[in-house]
């Protein structure tokens, strides 16, 4: 087991987890339940981790890790262009990465 991520955030670390699993790289998150504790147990530990099964996957999970950063700061810097869906033509909010009409990726 390799300790692989960690964010104050609970989203985020839910977020990457579902990223590596469509991914197919196995992982799984330590801690999940652990908030109701806190204050007996000190607040860094209470934060979500996400741990990767064996470390041969660490590689292709640091890739899918750096891909959806890149694709947050493209956001966040200003590509907010709405887009239509290749498969469908709907056209979608620039936030969403999934076409709401038919649930295909955004590319």
């Amino acid at each position: 087991m390799v300790h692989f991520y960690y964010h104050p955030d609970r989203f985020q670390v839910y977020q990457v987890k579902s990223l590596l699993d469509a991914a197919g790289v196995p992982c799984f998150i330590k801690n999940e339940f652990i908030q109701g504790a806190m204050g007996e147990v000190s607040p860094l530990d209470c934060e979500p981790e996400l741990w990767l099964n064996d470390a041969e996957w660490q590689i292709k999970a640091t890739q899918v890790l750096e891909s959806f950063k890149a694709e947050q700061q493209a956001l966040s810097q200003g590509d907010k262009n709405d887009w239509a869906c290749r498969s469908c033509g709907e056209i979608n909010e620039y936030q969403f990465a999934l076409c709401w009409q038919c649930q295909s990726v955004r590319v």
